[in-house]
């Protein structure tokens, strides 16, 4: 809300591809490490082997994050070009290396936190890292500094630093401070998180292929708009990613000692939930989004006005996507998730390519959402055949959450009522 006030739609535009690259890397790296490090520490009651994942997750977390600073220092510069971003892209990439030392640490406590089902560090860590950053920016506004892309990639660095030195202080009960990979376990992690972070991979590119794509065929510029309006579509996206942290080792647990109907009920369930906030939230959304865009971004934002409407119908089918593929992964089936997402992203690039071709400016958004559609049903097969999920069962969980969030309400306003009689 404070960037789209003091940077130009190019520079917004910049900014939202470099937080597109920098958030993709996190994301995938997560997806290779977290996962299974949260499955076999949680599984373990052996001290030892804790200490010994703990360390061989570490150390690929290690190399993983080399292989990207080198990548930064050697192919953002091409990259920069090619996404019509200049060299102010690759100059800020370069910037952010410091931070992506620090995540290092952040991504490995946040692991470390989850496999003991621990979820508040991980809260407190990106509460201040998110609190620390936009404090930055106010200041610097407040000070009526000179705002850069170089300056906010080192204000990022300085948030995550802030939000993994938050992090340790909740974890250090976990630690052991003793370091003992093994290459056995190297390749097992490897083994089990390598579909996972191709999996990752592709899943992060498809969710932000609309971004990547209007700046290579339309401008830099162009993102600006669709960033925005995937901002406040990543709001009504937070239960369902929320969610997926925690469903997965209950899942994982159900799989292995409960079996196949408990697994489906707890997909039913959560998908249920999450559709009951997600659809009256896009309703709304649909109905008013000139209001919420010049609330969020202001009025020289609305050319988003459309790409926003088409991203809050999309919203409507991605909670089934999104936890059908943590699903897979938690019942160790990660090589389908990564061929399936393969699959789903060569189908994104094709659909979003006509679209841009067809219908210019807006045909990124247009592409999302015929990609969203097709995606559901795909992936509603694949879960039917895998643990027997089925629509009904979803429905009936989604109007039984609404039937008692109705009786809630009423029960609360005839106490309302009655201590206001009393009165």
């Amino acid at each position: 809300m404070v960037l789209v006030r003091v940077l130009s739609h190019t520079e917004m535009g910049i900014w939202a591809l470099f937080l597109t690259i920098t958030s993709v890397f996190e994301a995938s790296k997560s997806g290779l490490l977290k996962n299974a490090h949260v499955r076999y520490v949680s599984s373990s009651d052996i001290v030892t082997e804790k200490v010994i994942i703990a360390s061989s997750s570490f150390v690929i977390n290690l190399v993983v994050s080399i292989i990207f600073i080198i990548f930064i220092l050697f192919g953002s510069r091409w990259l920069s070009v090619q996404l019509n971003a200049g060299l102010a892209l690759s100059s800020a990439l370069q910037w952010f290396i410091p931070g992506v030392i620090c995540m290092i640490f952040f991504s490995h406590l946040e692991a470390v936190q989850q496999s003991y089902l621990d979820f508040k560090g991980v809260s407190a860590g990106y509460l201040i890292r998110q609190i620390s950053f936009f404090i930055l920016i106010v200041v610097n506004m407040l000070f009526k500094a000179t705002f850069s892309l170089n300056l906010l990639a080192l204000y990022q660095f300085i948030s995550i630093l802030a939000g993994t030195i938050t992090l340790y202080v909740f974890t250090r009960k976990y630690l052991v401070h003793r370091y003992k990979p093994e290459v056995a376990w190297i390749k097992k992690i490897l083994g089990y998180g390598g579909y996972i972070f191709g999996s990752g991979i592709m899943g992060n590119i498809y969710s932000n292929i609309d971004k990547v794509m209007a700046a290579k065929f339309i401008s830099s510029s162009s993102v600006s708009f669709y960033n925005t309006a995937s901002r406040i579509n990543g709001m009504v996206d937070v239960p369902s990613y929320a969610a997926a942290e925690i469903l997965f080792p209950k899942t994982a647990h159900a799989s292995a000692h409960e079996g196949k109907e408990r697994v489906k009920y707890l997909y039913e369930k959560m998908v249920s939930i999450l559709l009951s906030f997600t659809i009256p939230l896009a309703i709304f959304i649909i109905l008013f989004p000139r209001l919420v865009i010049t609330i969020i971004a202001g009025p020289s934002y609305l050319t988003a006005v459309p790409i926003l409407q088409l991203y809050m119908l999309a919203s409507i089918f991605r909670p089934m996507q999104n936890q059908a593929a943590n699903l897979l992964n938690s019942i160790d089936k990660p090589a389908l998730c990564f061929w399936i997402n393969t699959l789903g992203l060569a189908e994104a690039l094709i659909i979003n390519y006509a679209c841009l071709y067809y219908f210019g400016f807006y045909g990124a958004a247009i592409g999302t959402l015929i990609s969203s559609i097709i995606g559901t049903f795909f992936w509603y097969f694949i879960m039917k055949y895998q643990i027997g999920a089925e629509v009904s069962g979803i429905s009936k969980y989604t109007a039984e959450f609404y039937k008692t969030a109705y009786r809630g309400l009423m029960q609360s306003l005839k106490k309302t009522d009655t201590i206001t009689h009393i009165n």
